[in-house]
């Protein structure tokens, strides 16, 4: 597989998630149209994906028959925008395309398959570039089929074998109120046709100083986190098992080395990382390497490696030109420690009613993670419709939005108040 900027570009497509909800779980979306691993059909039948590559008022649409490679040539597709409606026939690339739409119009793309109706998601035309649409026929037949393949193969005594990181794993760096988070988005392959014994548990060691680690939404029910270690039971069943890890990371200078050493073999090496500043990455593992904007802005710097990292080996990255606190304000508080005791009940009643607040927001956000989980697991397993999904998922987006926003105002206040105390 050739790994270029072009994948870069189209992988970088999934920063609005990264940042905005921490964004690890249902990222495999947006990969659809790169030629990385290509995620499961049913997680991105219907929805609209923004084209910058393609011109102006552009939608294109591609219609298969429950696998993405399984094309449908001669399908006719009719995509409706602003009420008036247009038809046109797939290629042997199985996509029709539809030009000289107007920017801001809203509408759907629409195909009939062996009397299936596929209708898309809503979207709207972009002010540059197009959409890419992709309707998939026959998932519930799909999804039967490899419900009895799994069952099958679930009932089959575990073997030993080996497993690996696969093709959509990836490191996620991205800064908040200046400390480092650091998420691995690991993908546990198992490539048998029956359950996998690798001898024990999937250990993952965290690096030194990983803090407050945790297993995120959309991880294995299986996965533990226990200080700086990450830990998953086996056997693994056939297919992948998703692992999303997260922690925090303090650094006191602006160079910081990230040495993850992996205990499975990493198919391929992606790493993603917010810039601040002037920063930059290097690493001996990066064939590649690029820089690329997100739709909202933010800065992103990758690096990669096709080849991979055998299982014992390390990822090291350096990262340099890091923000670094000024250490100012710590010799200044010394100076003032009497005046600070002077004030500190009264600055204690406010704290703890923001501390409060803040733990309320915290479950909030931990417990809306959760619901888009079970929602995503009902979709998955086709029960509940589309209708019904994207209602639940926009709301529950939306509120975590307000949370998100909350403690935002929490974070600020405080600040203020340490301000105001110093």
């Amino acid at each position: 597989m050739e790994f270029h900027k072009g994948v870069f570009r189209k992988t970088i497509k999934l920063a609005p998630w990264v940042v905005g909800v921490v964004g690890l779980i249902v990222i495999t979306e947006i990969l659809a149209f790169g030629q990385i691993n290509m995620p499961d059909p049913s997680m991105i039948a219907g929805q609209a994906i923004p084209a910058p590559e393609l011109p102006d008022g552009t939608v294109s649409v591609r219609v298969v028959r429950q696998e993405l490679g399984d094309n449908l040539v001669d399908q006719e597709v009719t995509i409706t925008v602003a009420g008036t409606s247009q038809t046109a026939m797939t290629g042997d690339d199985g996509r029709a395309q539809i030009t000289g739409l107007s920017s801001g119009a809203s509408g759907t793309a629409e195909a009939v398959v062996n009397g299936e109706t596929l209708i898309s998601s809503p979207f709207q035309i972009p002010q540059s570039g197009g959409i890419r649409v992709i309707l998939i026929a026959e998932l519930a037949e799909r999804a039967e089929r490899l419900a009895r393949e799994a069952a099958e193969a679930s009932a089959a005594p575990p073997v030993k074998g080996v497993v690996t990181f696969g093709g959509d794993s990836r490191v996620v760096v991205e800064f908040r109120d200046d400390t480092l988070e650091i998420f691995y988005v690991l993908e546990i392959v198992n490539s048998a046709r029956a359950p996998v014994d690798i001898g024990g548990p999937l250990i993952v060691e965290l690096p030194t100083g990983a803090a407050g680690a945790a297993v995120l939404p959309g991880s294995t029910s299986a996965a533990i986190a226990q200080g700086d270690r990450v830990t998953v039971p086996g056997p693994f069943g056939p297919g992948s098992t998703q692992l999303q890890i997260g922690y925090r990371l303090l650094h006191d200078s602006d160079t910081l080395t990230l040495t993850q050493r992996w205990p499975v073999a990493l198919d391929q090496v992606l790493v993603i990382v917010q810039k601040v500043g002037n920063m930059t990455i290097d690493s001996a593992h990066f064939t590649e390497a690029d820089e690329t904007q997100a739709a909202n802005g933010t800065l992103f710097m990758l690096g990669g490696n096709p080849k991979g990292i055998p299982a014992g080996g390390e990822l090291s990255v350096l990262l340099s030109g890091l923000p670094v606190a000024s250490s100012l304000p710590r010799y200044t508080a010394l100076a003032l420690a009497g005046l600070i005791l002077i004030i500190g009940s009264w600055a204690a009643a406010g704290g703890s009613r923001s501390e409060d607040a803040e733990r309320r927001l915290v479950s909030r956000r931990d417990s809306l993670y959760g619901e888009l989980v079970k929602l995503e697991e009902q979709r998955q397993a086709t029960r509940i419709d589309g209708s019904r999904y994207a209602a639940k998922r926009k709301r529950f987006l939306s509120d975590l939005e307000r949370v998100y926003g909350e403690l935002d105002g929490i974070t600020s206040s405080q600040k203020k108040g340490s301000e105001v105390g110093a």
